[in-house]
């Protein structure tokens, strides 16, 4: 008989140094090291920072009850920041759209080791500094060949110092109990011989991040993520790949849901597989559409957040979609945007893009982007944009990449809601007034992504994993296959009619300039007039030409 998901942890005192001492030695090597650089370098920095981060990570999964893989892990490294030259004009300084990476994860010791941690802050710190000042010498010379200066922006924030040390429960992993589960999960799709690969795992997560700069900020919080996912993969007739998946994520393993909901939910991954195989492809087409709420959380996640993340308004290599729009309709006057990070939970689900203080040390805070359809300010990191002069504690990164601002939790609110058999009937409506054969309904997806550069199209791209045609004559919904959204942000935007009255959470990991970071998205659902489908590629493939091996 298997435990209960609460009976696989047991929270237990941190065995490892004291976090404070690791503060302690950070601070004291980072006070030698900038006053050493303000005597003898040249030029000389105004700001250093030291970030740590220690994660540890334990992992297993499944296929056909029979575990697969089994992993426990630990790792420390950390990032160092070096500005050289002023607030206003320093080595980070954008150049016709060119990035530089100065950082990188340098691994050290696991434990508290004074003379180990000192020694690699010493290296990488005159590694950093190096390539700071040859930066900053360069800019200089190049500036003085533009014919204008296209961003006249500072390049750097002053911001209060803080001191905050929070650190996440600590729960220990049940390699046993875990694997008995998973093993009892997996065998689920055992009865579905068109399935080609499947799987169930679990991965645990814990992280702790330590900031010190010169400015006199301490931050020491961390974060805790379990996440329970199922997946399948097939091919169809015409030798198409199809796949879908579904996962739990929570911060707490109290969170996580019981056992026979994660066994029907990877059942119902399983049927919706067998229905992918046997399902018709799609045919390209423009037509009004339901985007489920967590399709409409990406589709506001790809097409307009990363549009208001406030290191492309400065970026001239950048469409700059909305730079000159502040104050302007961007959106339907009854949808409002907020980025929360403060939220840790929404109704029930735990977000994962919540944190206190940002990766510079900023703390955290609710920034209404969207106000009744006004675009009122962006995402902003320590990085001023325009009239905005100071962070809205949106700076991250993954560990080894340079800080610019992301988006956290975004949160779709709208005034003009609707149930979700009124909003479909709106759709049906639609449909035949623009007398179009069906409409589409997205209830799964699993990415997207956009390109926001002026040297590509403004367009973007969502993938939907379970698509369906709602005919207007009254005939059953059909389940179809091979469909990616397309379409370009400005005139998608205004496609909005009206949303549901019942918002859902799409929580992941964005990929971006500063790596992959945690993020959550919170939508309705949302009734579009027309929106433009294109077909998938397709590997040709045949199916197994042997039958899979029956279970004994």
């Amino acid at each position: 008989m298997l435990c209960a998901a609460g009976e696989l942890w047991a929270a237990y005192a941190p065995v490892a140094g004291q976090p404070a001492s690791l503060i302690e030695i950070l601070s004291d090597e980072l006070g030698r090291e900038y006053a050493a650089l303000k005597a003898k370098g040249d030029p000389p920095p105004y700001y250093m920072a030291y970030a740590v981060t220690d994660e540890q990570t334990d992992s297993e999964s499944a296929t056909l009850g029979a575990l697969s893989s089994d992993s426990h892990n630990r790792a420390r490294g950390f990032d160092t920041t070096i500005r050289v030259g002023s607030e206003k004009f320093d080595n980070y300084h954008p150049y016709k759209g060119s990035r530089i990476q100065f950082t990188r994860f340098t691994p050290l010791s696991l434990d508290d080791d004074p003379n180990q941690i000192r020694r690699a802050l010493w290296e990488e710190s005159d590694r950093v500094y190096r390539l700071a000042s040859r930066r900053l010498l360069q800019l200089k010379t190049d500036d003085q060949l533009l014919a204008e200066q296209s961003d006249k922006d500072a390049d750097f924030s002053s911001e209060p110092a803080v001191q905050y040390s929070q650190l996440p429960e600590t729960y220990r992993f049940n390699t046993k109990g875990w694997a008995d589960k998973l093993r009892a999960w997996s065998a689920e799709f055992k009865s579905h011989p068109k399935i080609l690969g499947s799987g169930v795992s679990v991965r645990a997560q814990r992280e702790i991040r330590t900031f010190v700069n010169t400015d006199g900020s301490k931050v020491q919080q961390g974060s805790n993520l379990i996440r329970v996912q199922m997946e399948g993969a097939a091919i169809a007739p015409d030798g198409m790949d199809v796949e879908t998946f579904a996962s739990f994520e929570a911060a707490d393993p109290a969170h996580l849901p019981a056992d026979e909901v994660v066994r029907a939910k990877v059942r119902e991954v399983a049927n919706k597989l067998d229905g992918l195989v046997a399902a018709p492809p799609a045919e390209p087409i423009v037509c009004p559409a339901i985007l489920s709420g967590r399709a409409a959380a990406v589709f506001f996640h790809e097409i307009f957040g990363h549009r208001v993340e406030g290191h492309r308004q400065k970026d001239i290599s950048e469409g700059q979609t909305f730079t000159k729009m502040l104050g302007s309709k961007v959106l339907p006057d009854f949808i409002s945007v907020d980025f929360d990070p403060t939220l840790t939970s929404y109704q029930g689900t735990d977000l994962l893009g919540h944190y206190e203080y940002d990766d510079e040390g900023v703390k955290a805070r609710p920034v209404k982007v969207v106000d009744a359809g006004v675009l009122k300010t962006f995402l902003l990191s320590r990085s001023p944009v325009g009239e905005f002069l100071h962070s809205n504690g949106h700076g991250r990164r993954q560990p080894g990449h340079e800080i610019v601002s992301r988006q956290s939790n975004l949160i779709v609110e709208s005034s003009k809601k609707v149930s979700n058999q009124e909003l479909r009937a709106e759709l049906i409506a639609e449909i035949k007034r623009r007398s179009k054969p069906y409409g589409l309904y997205f209830e799964e997806v699993s990415s997207g992504y956009t390109t926001t550069g002026r040297r590509g199209l403004q367009a973007f791209t969502v993938m939907p994993l379970v698509v369906y045609r709602v005919y207007a004559d009254g005939r059953p919904d059909e389940l179809i296959r091979g469909v990616d959204i397309v379409g370009t942000p400005l005139a998608s935007f205004q496609k909005i009619l009206a949303t549901s009255d019942t918002p859902e959470v799409f929580n992941g990991y964005c990929g971006a300039e500063s790596g992959q970071v945690p993020v959550s998205a919170v939508s309705p659902a949302i009734l579009v007039s027309e929106i433009e489908t294109q077909k998938k590629q397709n590997s040709q493939r045949k199916p197994p030409l042997l039958p899979r091996p029956e279970s004994e």
